[in-house]
């Protein structure tokens, strides 16, 4: 069995990274991350920095174009601010539609074409992070289990039923996702959460307000936090 992790060097990402190479060994692992056209390449960086650690295969690829029309808060080309509030609040605003930093069906990207490259790496299976939290609310549709469920069977179907994808969080809270890192000693010390692409998180955009929280749920200090 050989798997492909979606990697965007965040919690969610690494911690299944983090999973696939306890079950398959490093040998049988390959990342892959995407670039969307984002206001930062922190993200592309700390993935690369997580793939070496664990001594695996990283892989690149470059959809940017693809959401060229979308005025979605986190890409570069956007003028639009990136809201420094809980998601809860967000979605108070936006009267239970999608957040701004919403990228448009990004995951259905992300699954569509790591399944064209996992196919001819010859891989059984790929990870994906997605989890309950980001899912709630419909902030995020496409990390819902709805979407899962219909992504699989598409991708098990259109694959000649050879691949298969895995979320092994979508039912799960950050929190639960953090206290599985933990256990498997995730290098959350290399990972990199927050939208803002300044030298340190910023600890007021949605995911760092959720990321800081899982940590203190768990009752540790997150390791990213702690190097500074």
């Amino acid at each position: 069995m050989k798997a492909l992790v979606l990697s965007s060097g965040g919690v969610d990402s690494t911690t299944c990274l983090g999973m696939a190479v306890e079950k398959y060994g490093k040998e049988n692992v390959v990342t892959l991350s995407v670039s969307y056209g984002q206001k930062h390449i922190k993200e592309i960086e700390a993935a690369k920095n997580v793939s070496e650690y664990y001594g695996v295969e990283h892989l690149y690829l470059d959809l940017a174009k693809i959401f060229q029309y979308s005025d979605c808060s986190l890409l570069s080309h956007s003028d639009k601010e990136i809201p420094h509030e809980s998601y809860v609040n967000q979605l108070a605003e936006t009267e239970g539609n999608p957040v701004s930093t919403y990228v448009p069906f990004r995951n259905g990207l992300f699954l569509s074409s790591a399944a064209s490259i996992a196919l001819s790496k010859e891989c059984d299976v790929i990870y994906y992070g997605a989890h309950s939290d980001d899912a709630a609310g419909n902030a995020y549709p496409d990390c819902s289990s709805a979407f899962n469920n219909a992504m699989g069977q598409a991708i098990y179907e259109g694959s000649g039923k050879k691949l298969k994808i895995l979320a092994p969080f979508v039912e799960w809270t950050k929190k639960d996702v953090v206290k599985e890192g933990l256990r498997l000693k995730v290098p959350y010390e290399l990972t990199w959460s927050c939208y803002e692409g300044g030298d340190t998180p910023c600890g007021a955009c949605g995911t760092c307000i959720d990321r800081r929280k899982a940590f203190e749920e768990n009752g540790v200090t997150d390791p990213a936090l702690r190097k500074e």
